[in-house]
């Protein structure tokens, strides 16, 4: 084969490979490899927790207003608050729309983080924030509902860490998974593209 006609065919090979991962990397993200569940499928489900305030929250108030949620601990040392201070950040870049949204951040360690540990942990952040724990029960069944993957890590200690899924979850008005939330931008412009759910 000359050289002429080599080229493209490697440029078209490389190209139809890099579009191949592209696509299953995608497909994995929300879930629709064979081996995973559907997109449609993350959020579906009933639960029953409470927030911090004492309050029980379950799968009914996700309906009627869109919802982003965040599955972390207390004791992370950085995904979490890091994650929790950007969504404060688009909550107080929405203004007075703030309180037409649902901001959950759900535990994935509810042996340490208790109703009064997520009350006391929280009020660094936006008061829109509400942080949902629950029994072991309550919290696992939370978990399978978003899809969620959380596994205890010990450390050398005695202490142990988790290890957990970091996404931030949108849902739509009808409680529906529409797409992980992209806080890696200007507040402003996340909080304008979460003001097109309400």
């Amino acid at each position: 084969m000359s050289d002429r006609f080599a080229r493209p065919l490697i440029l078209f090979a490389a190209f139809a490979g890099s579009l191949v991962v592209g696509l299953t990397a995608v497909m994995w993200l929300l879930g629709g490899l064979a081996s995973k569940p559907p997109a449609a499928s993350i959020g579906s489900g009933s639960f029953k927790l409470i927030d911090q305030t004492g309050q029980t929250v379950t799968e009914k108030n996700m309906v009627g207003r869109p919802t982003i949620v965040f599955f972390g601990y207390t004791h992370c040392p950085d995904v979490c608050p890091t994650s929790l201070f950007e969504m404060s950040e688009v909550l107080r870049a929405m203004g007075p729309d703030a309180g037409r949204i649902n901001a959950y951040f759900v535990t994935v360690d509810p042996e340490r983080d208790t109703q009064e540990t997520m009350k006391s942990y929280l009020s660094s952040f936006d008061p829109h924030l509400k942080g949902l724990t629950g029994d072991p029960a309550a919290i696992q069944k939370a978990l399978s509902v978003f899809r969620v993957y959380a596994k205890k890590v010990p450390l050398k200690d005695g202490d142990y860490s988790m290890d957990h899924t970091a996404l931030i979850y949108l849902m739509d008005r009808n409680g529906h998974f529409v797409s992980p939330f992209d806080l890696k931008r200007s507040a402003e412009a996340a909080a304008a593209d979460l003001k097109r759910y309400l």
